[in-house]
């Protein structure tokens, strides 16, 4: 790998972290952890409730990780699950849950239109493309042997 390369790629790892570290202290200013801000910030972007699998697949948390959020934010009286057919369920929010999702995960998500709204369009477009690009070639990539 070239120098150039090298260097470009350090500096895209650091603002990747950079970044999870942004949300991170977001969500410890809101006081949830990261992985229930993910939930409810998923159950925010589609509406009310979300069925778990695509809780599972957006997030890119372990089944496990959600179950626990799950257990937690169930039990505080946030949230309640309702059967979805016979192997998924739908997340709802209860309307305690709905009123504390609007005061964290709601507000990231006005925060990050608001942030996208101030960029030109194409900027904007040009953006998702090349993630949407990375991502589809970082996905790629992983199902090839590793080169020794």
């Amino acid at each position: 790998m070239s120098d150039n390369l090298s260097q470009k790629l350090k500096r895209y790892n650091y603002l990747v972290g950079e970044i999870d570290a942004a949300y991170h202290e977001i969500s410890t200013n809101l006081g949830l952890s990261d992985s229930v801000m993910r939930i409810l910030y998923t159950i925010c972007d589609n509406g009310a409730d979300c069925p778990l699998q695509k809780i599972c697949r957006l997030t890119g948390l372990s089944k496990q990780t959600i179950n626990s959020a799950l257990r937690k934010l169930e039990k505080e009286g946030f949230i309640y699950l309702e059967p979805l057919g016979p192997k998924n369920k739908n997340v709802c929010l209860t309307d305690t849950g709905k009123h504390m999702a609007k005061q964290t995960a709601c507000q990231v998500l006005a925060m990050e239109n608001e942030i996208f709204a101030s960029w030109p369009p194409e900027d904007v477009e040009r953006y998702i493309e090349l993630t949407e690009a990375y991502l589809r070639d970082l996905r790629n990539h992983a199902g090839k042997p590793a080169d020794r």
